[in-house]
């Protein structure tokens, strides 16, 4: 079940908003993209794969995929830990906004190794960025056939959170499918604009969000 987790972990992480750099010294990065999964979209399409997340009689929305190191051009990968293996009380203490452990622990070497912070001061800054994001309401209450455009979603979030840039923001989708929501975000977790991020978004008009259960 693990080793499923973590490839349906990848399948996500095969749209990272810009190609890897072969510079991996840990902290050494410009600032980060918080990527939120629609829960339901991930089921729909990859939901036997991860237990954890879409067999369970909980139900999720949006979650956190990953807060992601990044440069201006491109992003640092796979630096290295010496903690590898994220604690089972960690992830524990996740659950509510990353259901599944495979994810935890592949985003933590891919990513959060190379924030320059331990396991602990890591989750603890995912945590708090996603506290800073407030879900659009109108993104909750969507008809089950309704349908909705990117640029809609974006501008959702926008006027949902005072600060948040139109250019800061952005949507990933697959199959007519809104996948997630990207973020860019300062070292201190201010909203703030980037170029290369939007310029890689989906810019489908009509894009299904099913319901969670």
């Amino acid at each position: 079940m693990l080793r499923a987790a973590l490839a349906a972990s990848v399948i996500f992480c095969s749209g990272l908003p810009a190609a890897a750099s072969d510079s991996r010294q840990p902290g050494d990065f410009d600032f980060y993209v918080l990527a939120l999964s629609w829960s339901p979209s991930f089921c729909m399409e990859e939901g036997e794969a991860n237990y954890q997340q879409c067999g369970t009689k909980r139900s999720y929305g949006f979650i956190v995929h990953g807060l992601w190191p990044q440069y201006e051009r491109g992003y640092p990968r796979e630096c290295y830990t010496f903690q590898r293996r994220v604690p089972d009380s960690m992830v524990d203490q996740l659950r509510d906004i990353m259901p599944s452990a495979g994810l935890v622990g592949h985003q933590w070497r891919m990513h959060g190794s190379c924030s320059g912070m331990s396991q602990h001061d890591y989750f603890h800054t995912v945590r708090m960025a996603w506290q800073k994001i407030e879900i659009p309401t109108e993104l909750q209450r969507l008809e089950p056939h309704q349908t909705i455009s990117a640029g809609a979603v974006e501008d959702a979030f926008v006027d949902a959170n005072p600060g948040m840039k139109e250019d800061g923001v952005s949507v990933s989708c697959s199959k007519k499918l809104l996948r997630e929501v990207r973020i860019c975000m300062s070292r201190d977790l201010e909203f703030r604009s980037c170029a290369e991020l939007e310029r890689k978004a989906c810019k489908a008009d009509k894009l299904r969000m099913p319901m969670p259960r």
